[in-house]
């Protein structure tokens, strides 16, 4: 077996692990849900593969060791948390304008392009401490530190857990695409939908903004 790929006792354990995590209702699935729901399934396909992107870019800066400094440095980590929970609170917002981003009806406003949706699900996971914090210090704990291979392995992990994520978002934006029709036929389910999400992201900034303030 080649020296990138960890062990299958490894590999089986981690899949779990980023399965549970997949499944695990959070500010990214929301966005998925509601961009599908709001411009269709291309838009969440764009939000979805902007999200998955910020995987990667998080796998690379853990094999490499730059997640280390961040969290070494207890204020670089903060700001990354508060401009997460402000980024949600800005989601919220656009979920309850009319002609926001979010909205379920597509009443008359502006449609964003595909390309904003993918920045969207960039900025959303980029800034998501739940998933900084399972890359930095859970992702290592499949690694030996002193393994010459770790950096290569730690790639490898954050392949597979794109590799294991991606059936289940395929599946939400999917069934959310397949909701569609009943949505918009139905203004008010619209309108609760987006309060909904909006609910949704505002709970997520205040409990990053809460735990932040105890400290």
């Amino acid at each position: 077996m080649p020296a990138c790929v960890p062990d299958l006792t490894v590999i089986l354990a981690f899949a779990v692990a980023s399965f549970v995590l997949a499944i695990t209702p959070g500010p990214d699935m929301a966005l998925f849900v509601s961009r599908t729901l709001s411009y269709g399934l291309p838009h969440g396909f764009a939000t979805m593969a902007g999200a998955l992107t910020g995987i990667a870019i998080h796998t690379c800066l853990v094999a490499f060791g730059i997640s280390v400094l961040i969290v070494a440095a207890p204020t670089a980590f903060w700001v990354l948390k508060i401009a997460g929970a402000l980024y949600l609170v800005w989601l919220a917002i656009q979920a309850i304008r009319s002609g926001g981003g979010l909205l379920v009806s597509r009443a008359a406003g502006r449609v964003p392009g595909f390309a904003e949706s993918y920045l969207t699900g960039l900025g959303i996971n980029l800034t998501n401490p739940k998933v900084l914090l399972f890359f930095i210090t859970f992702l290592p704990q499949f690694v030996s530190a002193d393994d010459p291979a770790a950096s290569p392995k730690l790639l490898f992990l954050g392949a597979e857990f794109v590799a294991v994520s991606l059936p289940v978002v395929l599946a939400i934006v999917l069934a959310a695409e397949g909701l569609t029709r009943l949505l918009r036929e139905s203004r008010w389910v619209g309108k609760a939908l987006d309060y909904t999400f909006a609910g949704v992201f505002m709970a997520f900034a205040a409990t990053i903004l809460f735990v932040e303030g105890r400290r």
